[in-house]
């Protein structure tokens, strides 16, 4: 066990420069002019301009000159200024985002974290619930219908369900809206006096006490959280299901 996990430690230095090679190769199908085009916000361009450009940032560098300063940064030949480097912590600026990277991130992940911990008690429970239903009505209609539930969960994509989602229960149905709060809690939010300590708005109103905060992000998280948790619950269904048949047919149950 100790030799397995040493041949993986060993191992994990070149998948990750393998990925940081491909992830950069990908970014190179576009030449220097057309990426730096994305650095330039005056329409139309000048050439002076996008030359500018392609010599701060070395878009014309050979590939691998290009990545060693993708990875740790290059010096402005004008202002001497280190620029870039992932492995610096500079992740560059966002042109959708308006802001650095990295600042983007400490504000989107806590809602992502959010998401995905909220998701995880449906999964759980539903899942394994209609696993064990299945099981325990083995090749009745509660099983059949669980089992075609479990394709569609495979086949259907994930982003094609939540657009079905939002349009049944939010423009069709109302019941439910779009949005991480209600207008009125958006603004209490960004008021003095409603400290923000984790960014994640269910955690932020309990430690403001603000439960009816809460239950409102709660109801906003409702779409998302079923639009993530439909895959999950028909992989759960399967493999609880299997695992449970398994088990009933073991001669410890049947004798």
């Amino acid at each position: 066990m100790t030799a397995y996990i040493i041949r993986r430690l060993l191992i994990l230095p070149i998948i990750m420069i393998g990925v940081t090679l491909l992830i950069f190769a990908m970014m190179q199908f576009l030449g220097p002019v057309e990426r730096s085009a994305l650095y330039i916000r005056d329409f139309p361009k000048t050439q002076g301009q996008i030359d500018a450009v392609i010599k701060r940032y070395g878009l014309d560098d050979p590939f691998l000159v290009q990545y060693w300063h993708w990875l740790m940064g290059r010096e402005d030949p004008e202002t001497g200024e280190v620029l870039g480097g992932i492995l610096r912590g500079d992740l560059g600026y966002s042109r959708t985002g308006r802001e650095p990277v990295i600042d983007l991130l400490k504000r989107r992940l806590p809602v992502t974290i959010e998401l995905a911990l909220v998701s995880m008690i449906p999964i759980v429970a539903i899942g394994v619930w209609l696993g064990m239903q299945a099981a325990l009505h083995h090749n009745k209609p509660i099983d059949q219908a669980a089992r075609v539930f479990a394709i569609l969960g495979y086949s259907f994509p994930t982003f094609v369900f939540g657009l079905l989602v939002l349009l049944v229960f939010y423009a069709k149905l109302g019941w439910f809206p779009p949005g991480r709060l209600s207008t009125q809690y958006s603004l209490e939010v960004g008021r003095a006096g409603y400290e923000a300590y984790t960014n994640m708005l269910t955690v932020d109103a309990i430690l403001n006490l603000r439960f009816d905060i809460f239950l409102d992000a709660l109801r906003h998280m409702v779409l998302p959280v079923i639009t993530l948790s439909y895959l999950s619950w028909a992989l759960l269904l399967k493999v609880t299901r299997s695992s449970m048949l398994e088990a009933l047919r073991q001669d410890y149950v049947t004798t």
